[in-house]
């Protein structure tokens, strides 16, 4: 991935704009400096016909490019995702403080009706919506200061996932042609999501509503907009209403891990307890998920689990939205201890995603990042060699990869 390291970009755009910036990130040599600013200019200049035709007039165009150039610190935190970096107990005890938990039994309080609403109309509990809420921006108590035309033009024009941010960029520009927000407050997090529960342009499009029907869709400013809003996205990714997200349980001593997926049933007829006590519902499936191997907690998820996914594929956010909101409507805490063991460097989980790959188990990148595809790749390994198939990537599997021809 080329890094572009800009000081100062100037000259005219295809419609005559010029703009300049004062902040100095790396000085380059002149001739470099040059190159970029001349790179930039062309992949501007080449957004405008796809923008007019999209309906961006030639002012809005001019004004939200005004004084923009690629960000060197964003390139920098791509590689810097903690849900994909950080054991996901430390991730998940990390988002869950005490002063998350106490700001999110306040703005329980302080918008109960408004969730109430949100939840009769949606069909999404107000645990998960305020899960998102206080995962996303802390209740709206941080929503982002990066000038979002400037983060996506940065991730498209360096070429970090170049289409759906070229494609993002472009949306944009049409939230600003048409109104919904002003430059001034199109601010958000490095990767151009926006608003109390950070909608990427595209979300914005196409799942924002109008919360508490003033005419206007403001997920920046109007939390019960950003609410409905989020409990909208849910829906329409395929949220189930009455189903849970899923719940921690008590293996029966000699558990089979070869089971995956049942129905709540016959999870019951084979030992599975849930650790708080309470009774399995009485239909739905669920997968068993061990985000911390065979000896670590143990959760039934549903495909409910996996729409909150959908906001944001890591497993280590989604556990993390989902115990957030039921501590927050009195759940208890994770029962089972999480591992002692370290995670895996990165330069090891390459290598283990990379001996997968050899050995026909992995297609997906060799990017260190562990998601449900290694964890599949892992398990079917583990299948094979005759080990626990917890798909959990540790040290013992990636011994065990290492001896195998």
């Amino acid at each position: 991935m080329r890094q572009l390291l800009v000081r100062r970009l100037s000259g005219a755009l295809l419609l005559g704009l010029s703009f300049t910036t004062g902040v100095a990130v790396m000085a380059l040599p002149v001739q470099a400096q040059e190159a970029s600013q001349a790179g930039f200019q062309r992949f501007v200049q080449g957004l405008w016909p796809e923008a007019k035709a999209r309906g961006v007039s030639p002012a809005t165009f001019n004004e939200a490019f005004r004084d923009v150039e690629p960000d060197a610190k964003i390139i920098a935190l791509t590689k810097k995702q903690s849900e994909f970096v950080r054991p996901i107990w430390d991730y998940i005890n990390g988002s869950i403080s005490a002063e998350r938990l106490k700001r999110g039994r306040d703005m329980n309080a302080e918008w109960s009706k408004t969730l109430a609403a949100v939840e009769k109309t949606y069909g999404v509990p107000r645990s998960v919506v305020l899960g998102v809420w206080g995962m996303e921006t802390n209740y709206g108590s941080f929503t982002g200061s990066i000038y979002a035309i400037r983060a996506l033009a940065t991730l498209a024009y360096t070429g970090y996932r170049p289409d759906f941010f070229r494609e993002e960029l472009l949306t944009a520009l049409q939230i600003l042609q048409q109104g919904h927000v002003d430059r001034s407050r199109m601010l958000g997090s490095w990767a151009g999501a926006m608003g109390q529960t950070q909608f990427m342009p595209s979300s914005f499009m196409k799942y924002a509503v109008d919360g508490n029907r003033d005419g206007v869709r403001d997920i920046w400013s109007s939390v019960p907009d950003a609410m409905a809003s989020t409990a909208n996205y849910l829906r329409q990714h395929g949220w189930e209403p009455g189903l849970p997200w899923g719940f921690e349980v008590q293996l029966p001593k000699g558990f089979d891990f070869r089971y995956l997926k049942l129905n709540f049933a016959q999870w019951q007829t084979l030992g599975l307890r849930r650790a708080d006590g309470k009774a399995m519902p009485r239909a739905g499936e669920a997968s068993l998920f061990l985000p911390g191997g065979a000896g670590g907690p143990a959760f039934l998820v549903t495909k409910n689990y996996d729409v909150i996914k959908s906001y944001n594929s890591s497993d280590a956010y989604a556990m993390g939205v989902a115990h957030l909101g039921d501590r927050l409507m009195g759940g208890q805490p994770i029962q089972a201890a999480w591992p002692k063991e370290p995670m895996l460097a990165k330069e090891q989980r390459q290598e283990l995603q990379e001996r997968l790959a050899r050995l026909g188990f992995y297609e997906g990148d060799t990017d260190g990042k562990f998601g449900s595809k290694t964890r599949e790749a892992v398990r079917n390994f583990q299948l094979r060699r005759g080990l626990i198939p917890d798909g959990y990537a540790d040290y013992a599997v990636l011994r065990e990869l290492r001896a195998t021809r």
